[in-house]
């Protein structure tokens, strides 16, 4: 978020909703460079260099660096930065997340019954798995390009093929930036919360503070004392899920969802208080679970992009990479 004077801030800080916020600038980038460089050797090796590692860092930050492009713009991609449960696990107050709906259109509708939507409530879980989706798509489109780019039999149409896979590399890259922002999203409690910036004016029978704690846990508090280092030699080792992308989402937004207690205990505790390390631990490890939740995500979406089709008339990329498809034809475009 961009530095205010102290009143403007406050201002923006009454009226808005809990999608001004996400990890700050330092945060999303500290979070993108450190899965890159967790990624696996077995994965493209342009994803491997220390400049794709730079070029997610700060494609992380664009979807927070898009807003204020428009009303439109803002007011529909907002509320995908968070979704707010309640004490019980249910959005705020209506049904539960989980089971996860299938599309956004299902979530609307059980939404609308309860008299909520999805611009209240935010939709966190499905930029994950949006993000998560393009991007198989893109590592199928690029395996296919290479394949066919190496390829003797399609030499004809060779020139196009890499210049399309760099191309696809860019896309990518881009890719991945806007999935770290929100995995990195959903690794913050207080954007899976209806107490997103203090506990708010419902039942507190903790006293847990009322005090406007979003900022400065997440942009404040880390741009000041959180260190790459210490977030990296907490990133847990590779985990596939080999399940549906929406178990893993929502197994992980529930996880991150169990620490908003664990939060509020720490800032009663004067955690956040200036030179308490507890504040910077939790936060040093929300952005390791991030990173590591990246990375593994990462890598799913490779493995399971072998199993895709691409363009038209589909080709399957298993047949491509068996030199049985040329893919020309349904890449270029046929119409």
């Amino acid at each position: 978020m961009k530095r205010l004077p102290a009143l403007a801030l406050a201002a923006v800080l009454a009226a808005a909703p809990s999608s001004l916020f996400a990890w700050g600038n330092t945060g999303h980038r500290m979070l993108g460079e450190i899965a890159m460089r967790a990624l696996p050797s077995d994965m493209p090796a342009f994803l491997l260099t220390k400049k794709a590692a730079t070029d997610v860092g700060e494609l992380s930050r664009e979807p927070d660096r898009s807003k204020g492009a428009g009303k439109l713009h803002d007011q529909d991609r907002d509320p995908g930065h968070f979704i707010d449960l309640d004490d019980d696990g249910k959005l705020l107050g209506g049904p539960q997340m989980l089971p996860l709906a299938a599309t956004r259109a299902e979530f609307e509708t059980q939404l609308r019954a309860a008299g909520l939507d999805q611009w209240k409530v935010g939709y966190l879980p499905y930029s994950i798995i949006d993000r998560y989706q393009q991007l198989t798509s893109d590592f199928a489109y690029w395996r296919v390009l290479k394949a066919a780019e190496s390829n003797p039999k399609w030499k004809a149409n060779r020139k196009w093929f890499t210049a399309d896979r760099i191309r696809r590399e860019a896309l990518i890259l881009k890719g991945i930036g806007e999935l770290s922002h929100f995995v990195g999203d959903g690794s913050q409690p207080l954007h899976v919360t209806s107490h997103y910036n203090g506990w708010g004016d419902g039942p507190n029978p903790n006293n847990y503070s009322k005090a406007r704690l979003h900022g400065p846990f997440e942009s404040d508090l880390v741009q000041a004392t959180v260190k790459p280092a210490a977030v990296a030699a907490k990133v847990t080792p590779l985990r596939l899920c080999n399940c549906p992308i929406e178990q893993r989402v929502s197994e992980y937004l529930s996880a991150t969802g169990k620490q908003v207690i664990p939060f509020y205990e720490m800032e009663k505790a004067g955690g956040m208080a200036p030179g308490d390390p507890r504040g910077t631990a939790m936060a040093t490890e929300r952005l390791a679970v991030g990173a590591s939740e990246l990375r593994d995500v990462i890598v799913e979406a490779w493995r399971a992009s072998l199993n895709s089709k691409v363009g038209w008339r589909p080709v399957a990329v298993k047949d491509v990479l068996a030199g049985t498809a040329d893919p020309y034809p349904a890449l270029y475009g046929i119409d």
